[in-house]
């Protein structure tokens, strides 16, 4: 049972925090489990310097945990909620950016090491370099990257900055990590060279879009472990205009959704994170469209989790 906005606009109205002014995720749902009991850790990561256009995505987390109580436990196919929610505080930002990135891969890695799923929320999209440092440093092998976005964020630098929202993957392919882009419709030439360069895999708005794919194969030797990160403006600005950086021509809802069940379908989802959402006073239906995401994303983790283990558990017996 949701809670009724004018409770939800009301802070008092939260009786479960993760942090002052950071409401636990869907709260109004279930009580905060403890995090031993919980699969998805959500960790806030309300970081914003290097935003070139539109500014606000630093207040994104803490709209999507408040709208989140707005949500029903039941996303239409299950209840993630029985994988257990845990959120945690958030990442302390007030630093430089070595201190900040250094503290959301420390954040991550301890995540993962516990044996947990990282669901970061930013923030802005440079966060997520951070978010692949800690998968690494937790020992996860085989590790590929997915993105969802409107831009291909390879430049190796921009305004003078390594470490911009618009490097990020440039950054984790220089590590050597495969990464497969969808929905990318703003590219530089330096960017086209990069992805030749690293074999970056790609299919691009112009591909997707008019002809409808909510399906892509992955190659036979993309990593067994896949961290999914989505730039909410790798949708189209008619359904996500909350955003910095709109640019039209962009993925649907559904389309969305079809295109990270196809990866999870194929590959183990160890994190995801939704980025670069950038909240507009007095439009709560995008706050609620950004926590819903979330949620629904977790129930696809959830259900192909368990497909994805029945195969296993069967291959096994075969063998």
């Amino acid at each position: 049972m949701t809670k009724s906005a004018d409770t939800v606009n009301d802070p008092d109205g939260f009786d479960q925090w993760a942090a002052p002014g950071y409401p636990v995720f869907l709260g109004s749902e279930f009580s905060h489990p403890e995090p031993a009991a919980a699969l998805f850790h959500v960790l806030p990561v309300p970081y914003e310097a290097t935003v070139s256009y539109g500014a606000g995505t630093g207040g994104g987390p803490a709209a999507i945990l408040a709208a989140s109580w707005q949500l029903e436990a039941w996303d239409v196919s299950s209840r993630p909620t029985d994988l257990g929610i845990h959120t945690l505080p958030p990442v302390d930002v007030s630093g430089d950016a070595d201190s900040v990135l250094a503290g959301i891969s420390a954040a991550t890695a301890a995540i993962v090491s516990a044996g947990h799923m990282p669901v970061m929320l930013g923030g802005e999209h440079s966060v997520t370099d951070a978010a692949v440092q800690g998968l690494l440093a937790a020992g996860i092998e085989d590790l590929g990257v997915v993105q969802i976005d409107a831009h291909a964020d390879l430049r190796d630098t921009y305004e003078g900055n390594r470490r911009s929202h618009a490097t990020v993957m440039k950054r984790v392919v220089d590590r050597g990590i495969p990464l497969y882009q969808l929905g990318i419709r703003a590219c530089c030439e330096e960017e086209l060279a990069a992805r030749r360069t690293h074999g970056v895999y790609h299919k691009d708005a112009e591909q997707l879009v008019p002809q409808g794919i909510t399906t892509i194969e992955l190659p036979q030797d993309f990593p067994a472990h896949v961290y999914f990160t989505v730039d909410v403006d790798g949708m189209d600005p008619s359904v996500f205009p909350a955003t910095g950086t709109p640019v039209p021509g962009g993925l649907g809802w559904y389309q969305t959704l079809s295109l990270f069940e196809s990866v999870a379908r194929q590959r183990r989802i160890i994190g995801f994170d939704v980025v670069e959402f950038a909240p507009i006073e007095g439009f709560h239906a995008y706050d609620f469209a950004a926590a819903l995401l979330v949620y629904r994303l977790m129930g696809i983790v959830q259900r192909t989790r368990a497909s994805l283990d029945g195969q296993s558990a069967a291959a096994a017996v075969s063998r």
